[in-house]
């Protein structure tokens, strides 16, 4: 009888960027760090403005849900409790949420990690380092507080489901009362809230959360039809990730614009 055939497992690049690759493996971190970048200098100016996120129904999802700022605030005005030498705005209370499941999203981490720290670049390409802690150390051991920002972002959804229903409600000056209507910022709102809900429903703290601990889902079939549901959402979550992140943005420049004067916002009917 033959011998079996002996395979040669490469070793680990041993310098940074060594490869064996033939394939394009920067371009997906490139792409990563220049939409993430993007993304994060763009959202942090926005909310440092403290204006121009409400126009008419709507409101931005930087700014939501609005606790303190505006006549249209869930409790009120600027805090009295808030230090006047410290810069106020009112997405400062809530925007800390939303961005937390996105840093310690499993998906984004993975992300990130490559495009931001090189570790490792992409698969099979060489570290600019030699060892290797993993997520057990501090401060990378914070990423499992994920589990956690997943409630916060359950509640959040319910504030742009009433945000995205506020959006289809106008003032009508004639009567002094509000009226039904579309407009498009309605239908920005409307699948902005959609896509950050399909990101959050694939969760994999989620799907953990519904049945993904249990050993045996055929005894609990509520449990198994949520699991399946998530499961559903989960196969698709880098795309959701993508998606909902910059829409958000784009959600944010519609209604700044429209606030601004600079956009027009059609009403359908």
């Amino acid at each position: 009888m033959a011998a079996p055939a002996r395979i040669e497992v490469p070793r680990r690049p041993a310098r940074f960027g060594q490869s064996s690759r033939t394939d394009p493996w920067w371009a997906a971190p490139t792409v990563v760090f220049i939409v993430l970048s993007a993304f994060v200098i763009y959202s942090i100016w926005a909310a440092l403005q403290g204006r121009d996120y409400r126009w008419g129904p709507y409101l931005s999802p930087l700014y939501s849900p609005e606790l303190f700022g505006g006549p249209h605030a869930f409790i009120g005005g600027k805090p009295g409790w808030w230090p006047d030498w410290l810069f106020w705005s009112p997405a400062i209370l809530i925007l800390w949420a939303p961005a937390g499941l996105r840093v310690t999203c499993y998906y984004y981490r993975g992300a990130y990690y490559k495009a931001f720290w090189a570790d490792p670049p992409s698969c099979s390409v060489g570290e600019p380092r030699q060892s290797y802690r993993g997520e057990n150390s501090f401060p990378l051991i914070l990423q499992n507080v994920h589990r956690y920002f997943i409630y916060l972002g359950l509640i959040y959804l319910v504030f742009l489901l009433h945000d995205a229903w506020e959006g289809l409600w106008f003032p009508n000056p004639a009567t002094g009362h509000r009226v039904f209507g579309v407009g498009v910022g309605s239908i920005v709102l409307i699948v902005n809230m959609t896509l950050l809900s399909g990101y959050s429903f694939g969760c994999h703290s989620l799907r953990h959360l519904v049945g993904g601990y249990l050993k045996q889902l055929s005894g609990c079939p509520v449990r198994a039809r949520l699991f399946g549901c998530a499961s559903a959402f989960n196969r698709r979550h880098m795309l959701w990730a993508w998606m909902s992140l910059c829409f958000v943005a784009f959600t944010d420049i519609y209604v700044r614009l429209c606030a601004m004067g600079i956009w027009t916002d059609w009403r359908i009917f």
